[in-house]
């Protein structure tokens, strides 16, 4: 009988299935972080229980860690509390961590990948959200709360409910000027921020095969954005040209051994699937949010909604509601929209390809007067990479501020925050009032090189024109 991916890694790690119907679940790599961990290892004290396999288990710190300070003690009392708690609980549970001195710390759902711990036909949890990220590997990986990351630490295993499966095909090309980035914020526009609850995304087509590894990463990164628990690709000779040499990648006479595995794990043709859509890429513009989730997005080219067009009663409060909290005007176009702040990085968008893309038409060019900008790398080792080949000088001369890895401004758990209601254009995956540090704070998502072309132009403005891409239809 054909399967999907998502029946073959369930079915391998099913341990059993609970009285309520729910699955007990093998979580075959569990990765922890500051924020979200320590209450977990609380509990585990409080119940006289251990780390059943600490060495599925990694740590790194991101989400509080400062990008414009090294040294210990940090500024914030809370931050240099939690990465002290963390090494602490590392320390105690033999659990391998990431930490600042290795060179090896960053945003956890970048660390994984590039050290490849995450590895195609795996189950992986981890406290945080985006951690769909992981499935670009062929993982059904999903993001978990305190009490389930106490469950995995202490028998490897969590409860949870089997999801239904929705293919989404991409195919043909995209437009020069369209990357990874619109593609998920179009794929969340048409199918809505609730389109994909009870659902794991499988993505393919034409338009997947041919992305990168980082960009597969971008769209898993957001499918949770969609509502879907889990998304992923199926695994490939890009996957596994990606993974090999990798630190914790199987090596030798173990890596052919591995690759046929991990192949096996694809769906099968024919497989059958809760539900298939199709998208093409020549359909997917240049696109950026307007409003506070992710679904409220348009192309370059398009106004912002009307409240008084809207058809349905709820879709009209909730037009009204965004353009009340980031006052913009109903009718006027997305492009021109003057912004203060531009913001490079996260794990949706901190990697080294795409810091290499946004270099190429950035150099030689300043960002726009009264415009802060900030470049972050995801991961040390993307600062590192970056600097060996002279990226972050790019941004620096065209007056980006250039920082060390971290969340950074993606949620503001650090010292980067925007100001009272800064607007700013943020290749981040979330923009929920506050979500950037200041409760006023605007947030517009966008492509990294849509952010780049923001901070030149000093607006929302179309990267096929200020970098002269070509000139869009």
């Amino acid at each position: 009988m054909s399967k999907s991916l998502f029946q073959k890694v369930w079915e391998a790690h099913t341990v059993r299935t609970l009285p309520g119907g729910q699955t007990q679940l093998l979580i075959g790599t569990h990765l922890i972080h500051e924020v979200t961990s320590p209450q977990a290892f609380g509990m585990l004290r409080d119940l006289g229980l251990k780390v059943l396999m600490p060495h599925r288990t990694f740590a790194t710190v991101d989400h509080i860690v400062p990008t414009d300070q090294v040294s210990e003690p940090y500024a914030d009392p809370l931050a240099d509390a939690m990465i002290k708690e963390l090494r602490r609980n590392c320390q105690e549970s033999g659990i391998t961590f990431f930490d600042r001195a290795t060179g090896r710390q960053g945003i956890v759902h970048i660390v994984g990948p590039e050290q490849g711990i995450t590895q195609p036909g795996t189950t992986i949890a981890c406290g945080d959200s985006h951690t769909s990220t992981h499935g670009a590997f062929g993982a059904i990986a999903f993001g978990i709360g305190t009490t389930q990351i106490r469950d995995v630490l202490a028998t490897q295993s969590m409860a949870i409910g089997r999801l239904k499966v929705r293919r989404i095909n991409l195919t043909g090309r995209l437009q020069p000027g369209v990357y990874a980035k619109d593609v998920i914020l179009h794929l969340i526009r048409k199918l809505g921020v609730n389109g994909g609850t009870g659902y794991a995304y499988e993505y393919g087509g034409e338009v997947f095969e041919r992305f990168s590894m980082e960009e597969r990463m971008t769209v898993c990164n957001m499918s949770i954005e969609g509502g879907a628990r889990a998304g992923y690709v199926n695994p490939d000779a890009t996957t596994f040209a990606y993974l090999k040499g990798r630190p914790y990648a199987p090596a030798g006479a173990a890596w052919e051994a591995a690759v046929a595995r991990w192949g096996a794990f694809a769906s099968d043709p024919g497989c059958v699937y809760d539900d298939v859509v199709d998208f093409r890429g020549e359909d997917i513009p240049p696109t950026v949010t307007w409003g506070i989730n992710p679904g409220q997005g348009v192309a370059i080219n398009e106004t912002i909604p009307d409240p008084a067009k809207a058809t349905a009663a709820d879709e009209k409060a909730s037009i009204e509601e965004a353009l009340a909290y980031m006052k913009l005007t109903p009718g006027a176009p997305i492009k021109g929209t003057r912004i203060d702040v531009a913001f490079l990085g996260s794990c949706t968008n901190g990697r080294l390809s795409d810091f290499q893309e946004v270099a190429k038409y950035l150099k030689g060019r300043r960002v726009a007067p009264g415009v802060k900008a900030i470049a972050v790398p995801g991961s040390q080792g993307v600062g590192v990479l970056c600097a060996s080949l002279g990226i972050d000088r790019v941004f620096r001369d065209a007056g980006f501020e250039w920082r060390d890895a971290g969340c950074s401004m993606c949620l503001a758990m650090n010292p980067d925050k925007l100001v009272g209601d800064q607007l700013c254009a943020s290749s981040s995956n979330r923009n929920f009032k506050g979500r950037q540090g200041s409760p006023t704070g605007r947030t517009l998502l966008m492509s990294p090189l849509m952010v780049a072309a923001a901070a030149v132009a000093g607006q929302v403005a179309d990267a096929r024109e200020v970098f002269g891409l070509r000139s869009p239809g």
